[in-house]
């Protein structure tokens, strides 16, 4: 196996992985509110999050970056539970500046995650001088696993919404409340203010 093939596997098991369970859940609350039909928009969505993690990654992987570790553990169920309660709020009806204000978010939200992923990749990494080819194999592989798991929720839309005939605001209120319950208890547990 290539070194690109290694890191690229290791990114997509990293986001995959049900330990990693709040990366998940991040792009549950960010795929809550569409339906298999807007796939395009989703696409894009992950796409944004993805962009904005690989940034602060491959900052705080060189070391240009240092934020404190227990800060970012803590703001990380803070972006799951906020994109959760922007949910409650969605208006699908609404013009395509929501959307792109979606997009701005979740590359925002995504600069933070990334700063998540940078203690892991950075252990993996070592002494190592030459990183593009390790990161770029990395957040490619992490891409691919956001997009199984994005693939997934929108099977479990379908599923639920056509062959179940579940409402899209039922549907929406129910990714984002059990994403937004877990969010807030993983907040209270990952407290840095007490």
């Amino acid at each position: 196996m290539s070194e690109f093939q290694l890191f690229l596997q290791m990114g997509f098991e990293h986001i995959s992985d049900p330990n990693g369970y709040d990366h998940i859940l991040f792009i549950l609350a960010l795929c809550a509110v569409y339906q298999p039909a807007d796939w395009k928009q989703v696409l894009v969505l992950v796409t944004a999050f993805t962009l904005g993690h690989s940034i602060t990654l491959a900052l705080a992987t060189m070391q240009l970056v240092n934020v404190n570790g227990e800060l970012i553990e803590f703001l990380i169920p803070v972006t799951i539970f906020l994109t959760a309660v922007f949910n409650y709020f969605h208006d699908s009806k609404k013009t395509v500046q929501k959307i792109n204000q979606r997009y701005f978010v979740a590359l925002f939200f995504g600069l933070i995650h990334g700063l998540g992923f940078s203690n892991y990749l950075r252990s993996l990494l070592g002494k190592d001088e030459s990183i593009f080819t390790q990161l770029l194999a990395f957040n490619i592989g992490l891409e691919l696993g956001q997009l199984m798991i994005v693939a997934i929720i929108m099977l479990f839309t379908f599923l639920f919404g056509n062959i179940g005939n579940v409402k899209k605001r039922e549907w929406n209120l129910l990714l984002s409340g059990a994403a937004g319950g877990i969010a807030f208890i993983m907040m209270l547990e990952r407290n840095i203010f007490f």
